[in-house]
């Protein structure tokens, strides 16, 4: 699988998994540098446009989505991703 990062405005090097593709759509996580917990975590829903998209049996590929995924597309995710835990 291909890595990938994002570096948010304030430097923070966010790492980039994609998880639960489906048919028209796939869960993009970014993972904090600080590891070891997923408090800082976020993740967003990234819309597949593609042929799979059209077939409810079909199922998106992780490295192919991981592949289309720009730095435009990225901002755009990142921007309005929610964190996974709200748990303080």
């Amino acid at each position: 699988m291909a890595k990938k990062e994002y570096v948010a405005p304030d430097g923070t090097r966010w790492r980039i998994e994609i998880r639960t593709p489906g048919a028209s759509s796939a869960l993009v996580v970014f993972h904090h540098p600080a590891g070891g917990t997923a408090r800082y975590d976020r993740y967003a829903t990234y819309q597949w446009k593609g042929a799979e998209a059209r077939n409810v049996t079909a199922r998106l590929d992780k490295d192919e989505v991981m592949d289309a995924l720009g730095d435009g597309d990225l901002l755009a995710l990142f921007r309005r991703s929610a964190p996974i835990t709200t748990a303080y």
